[in-house]
């Protein structure tokens, strides 16, 4: 049934890490493009920035993102930071597929006619409940292009954040590891 998707409710919590995962319209690989891979990790780090989350860990698959992040501002609740970070990419490779007539264009149309790059609906998003599940879910987040045959070692990948945990700190998009603020606690998490 197209338009249908599950309903859930973000248990918004400042200073606490969430794994979040969101995918591209239909699950289709718009983030193919090694290109528009630079353009999302350049609105990411754009939006870290301008709404000053904290950032432990992300990854760009070709139909999908997944990212932990912990929301710090307000203001800037996880719907915030995530329309922050996807819109200009969604706008910037949308104009540009039309304005050179893609192909791709008529796969993304909905019923309306509305072109889309992201699916719609919340994605998954999961509230972090300690350190031991943290580090888990950083492994699989970097371990991603591994398991798909997209590079043989996660610091491989230029569009994760492996390369930082590898010492690399020159990767586009800079991460938040300062591991004393893994238990997730504002006390902690600032510091």
């Amino acid at each position: 049934m197209e338009g249908y998707r599950k309903q859930f409710r973000r248990r918004e919590t400042l200073f606490k890490w969430r794994f979040l995962t969101f995918s591209c319209y239909q699950r289709l690989p718009l983030l193919g493009n090694p290109a528009i891979r630079d353009l999302f990790a350049e609105s990411l780090e754009q939006a870290h920035q301008r709404c000053g989350f904290r950032l432990r860990a992300w990854v760009v698959m070709p139909e999908h993102v997944h990212m932990m992040l912990a929301p710090t501002e307000t203001d800037w609740p996880v719907a915030a930071i995530l329309a922050a970070i996807k819109q200009p990419v969604a706008q910037k490779v949308l104009r540009r597929w039309r304005a050179i007539g893609a192909p791709v264009l008529e796969r993304l149309l909905d019923s309306r006619g509305a072109a889309h790059f992201w699916q719609e609906g919340g994605g998954f998003d999961r509230n972090v409940r300690d350190v031991e599940e943290l580090g888990k879910e950083i492994g699989y987040i970097h371990f991603n292009p591994v398991k798909r045959g997209l590079a043989a070692e996660p610091a491989e990948w230029v569009w994760s954040s492996a390369r930082w945990y590898a010492g690399d700190e020159h990767g586009v998009v800079k991460v938040d590891l300062n591991r004393s603020n893994d238990t997730g606690s504002r006390a902690t998490d600032l510091s």
